[in-house]
């Protein structure tokens, strides 16, 4: 009998090949005969009906794309890898600093009901604005639109992370605390000693959700400020009228997102074995 992961993948690869085919059969079925509109004459030529390309037509692109994904050509002529590095550097930069300011803050407020009780008001008020809503002031503020993207990454990366930790760190089992206090420890090593590896599961879910809304986001800012990064491809793209591009795109944008959830999950498990 197959174990588990073999029938789940063998399931995800019928899926695959099912849902490719009738891609595949809805991009070149006929389409009846109506008017074409000027879009549709853009797109597909005179007389031809505008379509969604099919899995053969991106698969040929990318093919093409991933053979050379780093030339340079110009500001608005680069390769697939080299936008999608503009757009993980300033995902990983935003997050990192993101990290190195909500955990700690999330410490402090698990573990102080006093801070907790005066900064939740703030958390409440500025947790559900959007992150491109921070993007004007950020432009104003900073004006270069790399780094106020990096800003907006931040913003958005700081609440899961903050909460999650909160949360972890409020959730350790007081059994836990009272021995540390019996041993006389002291707050910052009863935190790293007791308090972090306990709490770390929570924390790391905290991360995971952080990163990938922040390479949710990345997408939508780039898309408003352009320049470079994988939304600004995709915006160009759209604007070139190359819709197998477009589809292109958009399934390295979800490949990378699976790809950076998966290493935060691995750390997560390596974490846990270690402890």
């Amino acid at each position: 009998m197959r174990s588990l992961p073999v029938r789940a993948a063998l399931l995800s690869l019928v899926l695959l090949l099912v849902g490719a085919g009738l891609w595949e059969a809805a991009s070149t079925a006929p389409e009846s005969a109506e008017a074409v509109s000027e879009y549709d004459m853009l797109v597909a030529g005179a007389g031809e009906k505008a379509r969604v390309p099919g899995p053969s037509a991106v698969i040929a692109h990318a093919w093409a794309a991933l053979s050379d994904p780093f030339y340079d050509r110009g500001s608005n002529d680069k390769g697939i890898g080299i936008q999608l590095g503009y757009s993980v550097g300033r995902v990983l930069t935003g997050y990192l600093l993101a990290a190195l300011v909500a955990i700690p803050i999330g410490f402090v407020i698990g573990m102080s009901p006093l801070w907790q009780r005066a900064l939740d008001p703030f958390i409440q008020v500025l947790k559900p604005v959007s992150p491109l809503a921070w993007m004007p002031l950020a432009l104003f503020v900073i004006q270069d639109s790399a780094l106020s993207a990096i800003f907006v990454i931040f913003i958005c990366s700081i609440w899961p992370m903050l909460i999650n930790t909160a949360f972890g760190v409020a959730s350790v089992r007081r059994d836990y605390i009272n021995v540390a206090r019996t041993l006389e420890l002291g707050r910052l090593r009863t935190a790293l000693t007791v308090i972090l590896p306990a709490a770390a599961p929570t924390i790391f879910t905290g991360m995971r959700i952080s990163i990938s809304i922040a390479w949710l986001v990345i997408v939508a800012a780039e898309m408003l400020v352009g320049g470079t990064g994988i939304g600004y491809y995709v915006w160009n793209e759209w604007n070139n009228l190359n819709l197998t591009s477009v589809i292109f795109s958009i399934l390295m944008i979800g490949v990378v997102g699976m790809l950076l959830d998966r290493l935060l999950a691995g750390a997560a498990r390596f974490v846990q074995y270690v402890d």
